[in-house]
């Protein structure tokens, strides 16, 4: 059995830019919430002054991360602000001195051992930087049990269009990438490692595999231009032949999935100390003058962004965080780059006029390319009809939003947002039922 997918235009017109830096931005604003689980708490107040790599925000919870400042500078304010998500989440605001002068805190982590290495990673602040931006510490954290999984699979696939910031990862810090690897092999004592990455990055491709012939147990996957390749079940079945179970982990077939940029900042982190405060970020679309990669400090607005690229041909008629397949719409251009930032797409009015929608004419193209095999067409059914109970059997939970329903769709329906909406009717209705239980015992 092969997951299945669709072939989408690949632009990746970046893919021969080294990074390179920009500026030093005269604001930024750090978003407390930037990875899955529990806002960090700020540490810091109006009017003190922080330096590169110093913590300005802790940990609250197991199942969050702690923020550093990726600039110099004076914290203006301690503020809210609002996602692109629509929630409301606290945020440091920093004005910057364009000394970007290092905090005395950087130091390289004590690294000897399993437990030492999940804590420095946990303390790196390091989320998944593919987009996800689950807290990396976790998928390591197997309660001493070192048979828990034979086999890490590094995400380098970047099937999105446009970006290639995964890509330039392999190009320009392939030491980084094999580094990381070495510290996985000393401390959670796995043997072997694939690295799964699309055919349509054959500089990359080749690099990965000089590397990978000089060191025991790894191997390069080239795998199929198909999107989504990348998702985490179809990765690690594409890779292994392994099925993730309902409502399971990779950690649940024995795999470790890790980003490669990921892996890439855990090596640099071990070895220097400095925290995960800047992102290599692809910025590209139809409205930007000059498609690039650039290094920015996270909390950079997305207007400075823009602006390192040359300005926008006029003004954008949509902007994305992350690729035109699972982007997220920003609200404005004042919003910030986040740890799981990869991508800025700007586009023009054309690239991104919506499609006229027509009624479904049950052609079954959505469950014919939808990678789990979900079906659509009566999820949105059940949607309309309000019915919880179908949405369970019709595993709506399972979707993963790629967009490839509404990307093949003839009559131009809207059922990746739907499953949205149909998933969130599905968690309301588990919660009630849950709360129904508790409350008759």
């Amino acid at each position: 059995m092969k997951l299945k997918g669709i072939h989408v235009p690949h632009k990746k017109h970046t893919a021969d830019m080294p990074p390179v830096r920009i500026p030093v931005p005269k604001l930024v604003t750090v978003p407390m919430s930037m990875h899955i689980g529990r806002p960090a708490k700020p540490v810091v107040k109006r009017g003190d002054t922080v330096k590169v790599g110093q913590l300005i925000a802790e940990a609250d919870g197991y199942i969050s991360s702690p923020v550093h400042a990726g600039v110099s500078g004076k914290v203006q304010k301690i503020d809210e602000m609002v996602t692109s998500m629509g929630a409301k989440v606290p945020c440091i605001v920093i004005e910057t001195d364009g000394l970007q002068e290092v905090s005395e805190t950087v130091q390289p982590p004590d690294v000897h051992d399993l437990q030492s290495f999940v804590d420095a990673v946990r303390q790196s602040g390091s989320v998944g930087l593919g987009g996800a931006g689950f807290p990396t510490f976790v998928k390591f954290s197997f309660n001493k049990d070192e048979n828990a999984a034979d086999a890490v699979v590094i995400n380098a696939a970047e099937c999105e269009p446009y970006i290639t910031s995964d890509t330039r990862t392999l190009l320009d810090r392939t030491d980084d990438v094999f580094a990381g690897i070495a510290l996985l092999k000393k401390y959670l004592k796995v043997k072997r490692y694939v690295i799964g990455i699309e055919a349509n990055k054959p500089a990359a491709i080749q690099k990965a595999q000089e590397l990978a012939a000089k060191t025991d147990g790894v191997e390069v996957h080239v795998l199929p231009a198909v999107y989504p390749q990348g998702g985490e079940k179809v990765l690690v079945y594409n890779t292994l032949g392994r099925l993730i179970p309902k409502g399971g982990l990779p950690l649940d077939v024995g795999v470790v999935v890790i980003n490669v940029t990921t892996l890439a900042f855990i090596a640099k982190y071990v070895e220097t100390g400095m925290p995960l405060v800047e992102k290599c970020i692809t910025v590209d679309g139809s409205a930007v003058r000059e498609p690039k990669n650039i290094i920015v400090p996270i909390g950079t607005s997305i207007a400075d962004v823009l602006e390192s690229a040359g300005g926008c041909k006029a003004a954008p008629a949509k902007v994305l965080y992350g690729g035109p397949m699972m982007g997220i719409a920003v609200p404005d251009l004042s919003a910030p780059i986040l740890k799981n930032t990869n991508a800025i797409i700007a586009m023009d009015a054309r690239e991104a006029a919506p499609p006229k929608t027509t009624a479904c004419i049950n052609c079954g193209a959505c469950l014919t390319h939808c990678p789990l095999r979900l079906d659509p067409r009566e999820i949105a059914r059940a949607y309309k009809k309000n019915a919880p109970e179908d949405l369970q059997t019709l595993c709506v939970d399972l979707c993963m939003e790629c967009g490839c329903c509404s990307y093949v769709c003839p009559a131009k329906r809207h059922l990746v947002q739907t499953n949205k909406l149909a998933k969130a009717v599905l968690r309301e209705y588990n919660a009630a039922q849950k709360a129904k239980k508790e409350g008759a015992k």
